[in-house]
């Protein structure tokens, strides 16, 4: 079955959510995991007089604040007795990222959360679970939101109450 797990984390909710479904996974397979962050590039502009923050103090910030994201999978990996490997990289192509990451780590399986978002709203946005799916030949699974844990014991509580 799969041995090496990557999931990938922007730092959202659903993120969360994703990362305690492929925890659980590895645990039950008794695979390793790799967490992975992707750090967008500078945001240059052509008005060099118009400096919000200057690259390294930038790239200093965004790194910081992906690694407390990916601790967040370290701690809860640790928790659970799985292997985990942190990676941060820039990329200015989320999926890209990941994909590169996956192959370049030796993972046979992404685990990623998804927004579900559909319609014109997911065309417009676009969809970086979306862009993995069709991108890569490794077997991604999608977490959604509509499928958590919580989500499903509060189905059942309810069904329960009712009955």
């Amino acid at each position: 079955m799969f041995r090496h797990i990557l999931i990938p984390t922007d730092g959202s909710h659903l993120s969360q959510l994703a990362i305690d479904g492929g925890i659980d996974l590895a645990q039950a397979l008794r695979a390793n995991v790799t967490a992975y962050a992707c750090l967008p590039p500078y945001p240059y502009t052509p008005f060099s007089e118009v400096v919000v923050e200057p690259p390294a103090e930038y790239q200093e910030r965004a790194e910081l604040e992906a690694r407390e994201h990916l601790r967040t999978i370290e701690l809860a990996c640790e928790a659970a007795g799985v292997p985990c490997t942190a990676v941060v990289s820039v990329h200015s192509t989320p999926y890209q990222g990941i994909i590169d990451t996956a192959e370049k780590y030796g993972c046979d399986l992404i685990f990623m959360a998804s927004h579900g978002r559909r319609g014109l709203s997911g065309l417009l946005i676009g969809s970086e679970t979306q862009r993995v799916l069709t991108h890569t030949q490794i077997p991604v699974i999608v977490y959604r939101e509509s499928l958590s844990r919580a989500a499903r014991k509060a189905r059942v509580a309810k069904i329960e109450a009712s009955g």
